[in-house]
């Protein structure tokens, strides 16, 4: 009996090893690579720069850009070469698709939604995350373009 529990505790020490949190850290622009300080110059025309980030995860670094567009938030994730990786941008609620607007209402149950922002991946919208107040209390859901949600590890 002994041995079966060291082995359970082997084994969730070992997926807590494998699922660490993503360091992220403020920086300034100055601390950005070349190529992605020449990539934030040519995606931040017409907007205004909030602020910068360094992600380090699965032993990659990334850098989040931070912008006030048209007074909307959005969120440009960029590998050390400058490339676009995620491009999170805040919309309108009543822009989505109807299957989004259900399975973000649904998942949020008694909670206000607050914001709602785009997910998108290589160009395309790939999810939508929603930031709901319940009770005073903070959370984000994030459903598909399907309206079924995303659960994360």
């Amino acid at each position: 009996m002994i041995l079966g529990r060291s082995a359970i505790l082997l084994a969730a020490g070992c997926i807590i090893a494998q699922s660490a949190p993503a360091q992220e850290r403020k920086i300034t622009r100055q601390d950005l690579p070349p190529a992605v300080a020449r990539a934030v110059d040519a995606r931040s025309q017409g907007a205004t720069i909030r602020g910068f980030s360094e992600e380090k995860e699965d032993g990659r670094t990334y850098y989040e850009m931070e912008l006030r567009v048209n007074g909307r938030t959005r969120d440009v994730t960029m590998d050390s070469s400058g490339a676009v990786i995620m491009v999170e941008e805040e919309v309108e609620f009543a822009s989505l698709p109807a299957a989004v607007q259900a399975g973000l209402k649904s998942a949020a149950a008694t909670g206000r939604i607050t914001l709602v922002e785009s997910i998108a991946q290589g160009g395309q919208v790939v999810a939508y995350e929603a930031h709901v107040t319940t009770n005073g209390k903070r959370s984000e859901i994030k459903v598909g373009a399907d309206g079924k949600v995303i659960t994360e590890p």
